[in-house]
């Protein structure tokens, strides 16, 4: 049974209060009652009486919906595993405290990753917007300014090369089958275990993909033709395992025994095209010369990682998703969207005004952005829209009067200005961990970016109203 709130505090509370009243963090106080908005709560109440039919008025008791929040908070503050979150909780009283545990049990790690699969994309992008709606009540943040920039969080997983793709791809098809044989018995197709063959290719592959001289690429091909054929005997054999489930030939007495047998034919299923994939494209580098395969996929456990280019000189090719990050003023970021495919940037600028005024009621008075959101489109129509001074520099630009615009004094502001959504990314990356995502799938994607944003955001208003300036 779900609940909003405890209903009832234990005698240990108080004592925790009584102790610990005066270590909280100075961000603690002010976090603490903006997560005591009702609206907040509700959302993430009906998020978890969502996980089943009666959950609101049947069962055990759960987590209450407070408690769940703020542990979530505090995973993203920290950039804590759950494991460590649980941990940390459990020693710690403060912590006990700021997240109304008191002295109760703290959900365990397992626990804690289902409530956060229980708060959907959809629903932590509703928390943020309401974190950006109540700094907008106590008028932290009024929407006269906008900056935006667009960064990669990456996926995951180890860098991608062809042979460790098919390598994967014959450990996981292999290890299915292997539980299947162990649990529907000898019966229908024999399993023959490639792995060892696999294991040398891939030595052997390293160890050519070294040498400079011709005769070594030479071999290295022959290594790469040989580690595909073997890929292509798994992925046959995982098919005809698969196969053989559906009609019955591989099959258990125990119905416990059976599920878990048809839980691999369905893993095996999602896996075959995958691995099929990387052959294809593996087969058009290897024998064409196309890097460019359609389809290409770099993870056989993140397929919607995506391949981005920036232009770093650190790191010139990364692995992950696009995300457009959009602040106001007192560094507040008041959007976030993660992307299916990596956009242009000039093409995100009118959507992010268009956001923008629907969260405030207004456009912004200045917009600011670096030169990759610069379009004449997109100025003219930015102040058409009513911005009265758009600070995009156009690099390329052999006007003189563009060039004089450049120089003037609101304009070097304003990129000065700017050139704080760099500093934002960074310590979203940083310290919220937005350099690397820890969740699974696309969906878990936009979880933990949009966490990650709720943290910061929150630490950003904390900061303005312990300020001496708002007292």
């Amino acid at each position: 049974m779900i609940e909003l709130c405890r209903r009832q505090l234990d005698f240990g509370d108080g004592l925790i209060a009584e102790e610990v009243g005066d270590l909280w963090e100075d961000w603690m106080r002010h976090v603490d009652q903006v997560l005591d908005d009702p609206l907040l709560l509700k959302m993430v109440y009906d998020a978890l009486a969502c996980r089943w039919t009666n959950s609101r008025t049947r069962g055990r008791k759960g987590t209450p919906a407070d408690v769940v929040l703020r542990l979530l908070v505090l995973k993203h503050m920290r950039n804590w595993s759950y494991a460590v979150l649980e941990r940390e909780v459990r020693s710690n009283l403060v912590y006990r405290q700021f997240t109304r545990v008191g002295s109760a049990k703290v959900p365990d790690a397992k626990t804690l990753g289902k409530l956060g699969i229980a708060l959907g994309p959809a629903i932590v992008e509703q928390i943020h917007q309401r974190v950006v709606a109540i700094a907008q009540e106590k008028k932290i943040v009024s929407g006269r300014r906008m900056r935006v920039d667009t960064t990669v969080v990456e996926t995951e997983i180890h860098y991608p090369t062809d042979a460790s793709l098919l390598g994967d791809g014959v450990r996981v098809l292999t290890r299915a089958m292997k539980r299947i044989t162990k649990l529907a018995g000898t019966a229908g197709a024999k399993l023959r275990d490639r792995a060892r063959s696999t294991r040398r290719c891939l030595i052997q592959i390293g160890r050519a993909s070294r040498s400079r001289a011709e005769q070594g690429k030479e071999r290295m091909w022959q290594c790469y033709r040989r580690l595909m054929a073997i890929t292509g005997r798994v992925v046959g054999q995982a098919r005809r395992f698969s196969r053989e489930i559906a009609e019955g030939i591989k099959r258990c007495t125990c119905p416990l025994d059976q599920a878990a047998v048809e839980g691999d034919r369905t893993y095996l299923e999602t896996m075959i095209p995958r691995v099929q994939q990387v052959l294809r494209q593996t087969r058009e580098r290897i024998d064409l010369g196309n890097t460019r395969a359609p389809g290409k996929i770099v993870s056989l456990f993140e397929p919607h990682t995506e391949i981005i280019r920036k232009g770093k000189a650190g790191k010139p090719t990364e692995f992950g998703k696009m995300v457009k990050i959009q602040e106001a003023e007192q560094q507040i970021v008041t959007h976030y969207e993660v992307y299916d495919q990596r956009p242009c940037d000039s093409d995100l600028l009118i959507p992010a005004l268009e956001v923008h005024e629907q969260q405030f009621g207004q456009v912004p008075r200045l917009v600011t952005a670096d030169a990759g959101f610069y379009s004449a489109r997109n100025e003219a129509q930015a102040h058409e829209r009513g911005v009265k001074r758009v600070a995009i520099p156009n690099l390329s630009t052999k006007s003189a009067e563009r060039k004089a615009l450049h120089k003037k004094r609101w304009f070097r502001n304003a990129q000065k200005w700017r050139t704080g959504c760099e500093g934002r990314i960074s310590l979203l990356k940083r310290r919220h961990g937005l350099n690397r995502c820890r969740y699974k799938g696309a969906s878990g994607m936009r979880r933990w970016v949009g966490l990650g944003v709720i943290a910061d955001t929150l630490i950003n208003i904390a900061r303005v109203l312990a300020s001496p300036a708002s007292r």
